[in-house]
């Protein structure tokens, strides 16, 4: 359903707020590692969620990655879908069609209608803090 650029930005900006709740910031290297990605793949990922105010990137030796933690609860899903993949995932035909409208409606559309607005509901209303709490307390997983 996401890119894989997609997948690893949520991934990333997940394990970077995971690591901010215990005041880490944390290298591309290390990230990459963490959530199985290309180096220079999750670097070029890191750049798009930076530009976007998703993460913000620091310089220098005690540089890295971070989150702040009032923007844990502000960052929602949807933010970094949006950012990677732009809004595509809310538009276009289940079955990748070129024409598919309500007019026009392939044998998917009216489904595909509700759980698109299921999707953008759940990535509304889900924040980074959220899934890196789940994380901190072993609850969930980001790597198998």
């Amino acid at each position: 359903m996401f890119s894989k650029a997609c997948e690893y930005g949520i991934r990333a900006a997940v394990y970077i707020a995971l690591q901010s709740l215990d005041n880490r910031r944390v290298s591309v290297t290390e990230i990459a590692e963490e959530i199985d990605s290309p180096v220079a793949f999750t670097a070029k990922i890191l750049q798009q969620l930076t530009r976007n105010n998703i993460v913000h990137s620091v310089k220098g030796p005690t540089g890295g990655f971070e989150i702040e933690r009032g923007a844990m609860d502000t960052v929602k899903l949807s933010k970094i879908v949006k950012a990677i993949d732009g809004d595509k995932i809310y538009m276009g035909c289940g079955l990748g069609l070129k024409e598919c409208n309500a007019d026009q409606p392939c044998p998917l559309h009216d489904k595909f209608v509700d759980i698109r607005t299921d999707l953008r509901t759940m990535l509304q209303n889900t924040s980074l803090y959220e899934l890196a709490t789940g994380l901190e307390v072993g609850l969930t997983y980001l790597k198998r």
